[in-house]
């Protein structure tokens, strides 16, 4: 297939809707296990658990969330003592965030239904074309990236 036909095959159009389909599959599947967090505060426990003590900006770039929605976010997860603000011995206006005992916990406890989701969205789809498909995103992000301007 040549590339013109490949674009026309809209595959922009398909990844904001397994983007979509994805994030609301992961709202049912926390629902019915009876997660206290959402899909998206989770990205946050997620984050933190393999970077512990980041910038609020750092989680913020990672994650694509704006100022905003960020500080909400943080504020829930550490109205739930899952996160902790310490301040920054350097700069007295700027917090590190940080998993508590309590956050690590849940992330370990919902860490096996967001596999199950993982699992469930690639189920027939080799390990072959699922190291393609992360190579091509990878290279999609890197390419967008470079002239993608994000303020958070």
């Amino acid at each position: 297939m040549e590339l013109e036909n490949i674009l026309k095959s809209k595959i922009g159009v398909k990844l904001v809707r397994v983007g979509k389909l994805s994030r609301t599959f992961a709202m049912q599947k926390f629902s019915e296990a009876n997660h206290e967090i959402t899909p998206e505060q989770f990205t946050i426990l997620a984050v933190l658990s393999e970077n512990d003590g980041m910038y609020q900006r750092q989680i913020a770039n990672i994650t694509l969330k704006d100022r905003p929605n960020i500080t909400r976010l943080l504020k829930i997860l550490e109205k739930m003592e899952l996160i902790t603000k310490k301040a920054d011995v350097n700069k007295r206006k700027i917090y590190k965030i940080f998993l508590t005992d309590k956050g690590r916990q849940y992330y370990e406890n919902i860490l096996p239904t967001v596999l199950d989701i993982w699992k469930t969205s690639v189920t027939g789809v080799s390990k072959e074309e699922l190291e393609i498909c992360s190579r091509a995103l990878d290279i999609f992000r890197r390419n967008l990236e470079q002239e993608v301007k994000i303020q958070c």
